[in-house]
């Protein structure tokens, strides 16, 4: 979530007015997150925002970097209507997602249009000239549905489908149509929703191939996880071929499940907003974020290891965490998900071990 407040520190921000209910001015984020952690060298580098998360990624070296992008990238000034919360970013700050070499973005959530149908336009044309694939949203039907392929060092592909729901709050009005911008959103989370996934996953899958089914679902918080989620999960890997489901839509971590040796993220959490300062529930640490570096045999899609590392937002800059927070967190996922039949443990390092049976 690089917009509002977070692209108010880079160098050439939008203006900052919001059509929020208590909030007209992104800049008064930025004073919320300084009042809690002291000031921001504004303006900030365009590498800021990872802070440590930079070093980690080089460090674990992942073959495909994807994101779920919860902005919109555009100076467009037509906010979409009757919605509470509008996140843009300026086209000048793409470089804040190419200095920490994403390959994907995920669009089909419930900001990407929130400037309007131009906008999205806008935004998938930015990302389009940054050399970063998309997924789940498009100027048209077509396009909203087309996956990201990318292509691995030493051959094989990682195809990358996007899905949003309206439990997430996407308003039925961003349905991408035959000549309407949009996202793809789903109808409902059915058997025959899912196979009808599976048939446009199996017509592009070749072997050595994996496949990505990015979701964007549900609440923003809690830690319980609907029947109809976990059901169309374990469906999306017994009919359509799916290998890892990437959840997200809940603003702080939920429960990993490993079902058929293949991982099924129901909530990510979000990794970088401006919400430090923001009240809220502290029974969540909604400024702990994780880092999730899943590896998975090629051949199979068989899940080989998975490890998280804590970090914690901090002057909107993602820190590695102290061994206190860790330890936190490394509590919490754990305890939820054993009801996925799944534990954890916090290794020598500070970072965090999936464990399944």
């Amino acid at each position: 979530m690089t917009g509002r407040g977070i692209d108010q520190v880079f160098p050439h921000p939008c203006p900052p007015h919001l059509y929020e209910p208590y909030v007209r001015d992104a800049r008064d984020y930025v004073a919320l997150a300084e009042e809690v952690n002291g000031p921001i060298p504004k303006p900030v580098g365009l590498d800021y925002i990872w802070g440590d998360a930079l070093a980690e990624l080089e460090r674990r070296a992942p073959d495909v970097r994807l994101i779920n992008l919860e902005t919109s990238i555009t100076t467009r000034e037509e906010w979409w209507p009757d919605k509470g919360i509008h996140y843009r970013m300026s086209p000048a700050h793409v470089a804040c997602l190419t200095a920490a070499r994403i390959g994907c973005c995920a669009l089909a959530n419930n900001h990407v249009l929130d400037w309007g149908y131009e906008g999205l336009r806008e935004t998938l044309a930015t990302l389009r000239s940054a050399g970063i694939a998309t997924a789940g949203a498009g100027t048209h039907l077509e396009q909203a549905r087309t996956p990201a392929v990318l292509d691995v060092p030493g051959g094989g592909r990682v195809v990358v489908f996007s899905f949003g729901t309206r439990s997430s709050g996407i308003p039925p009005e961003w349905a991408a149509g035959k000549d309407r911008p949009g996202v793809e959103l789903l109808p409902d989370l059915t058997l025959a929703t899912a196979r009808h996934i599976g048939a446009r996953v199996r017509a592009i899958k070749r072997t050595g191939d994996l496949a990505i089914a990015s979701i964007h679902w549900g609440s923003n918080w809690g830690y319980q996880v609907p029947s109809s989620q976990r059901e169309f999960a374990r469906t999306l890997i017994d009919e359509a071929a799916v290998d890892v489901v990437h959840g997200h839509s809940s603003h702080h971590p939920r429960g990993i499940e490993v079902y058929r040796e293949h991982p099924i993220l129901y909530g990510c959490g979000d990794f970088l907003n401006d919400y430090e300062g923001i009240q809220s529930d502290e029974s969540y640490r909604g400024d702990l974020t994780l880092m999730y570096f899943v590896t998975l045999e090629p051949t199979s899609g068989r899940l080989l290891s998975f490890r998280m590392t804590p970090m914690q937002m901090r002057r909107f800059q993602a820190c590695r965490a102290s061994s206190e927070d860790s330890g936190w967190m490394h509590g919490v996922l754990d305890r939820e998900g054993r009801r996925f039949g799944t534990r954890v443990t916090l290794e020598g390092d500070g970072s965090l071990a999936l464990h399944w049976s």
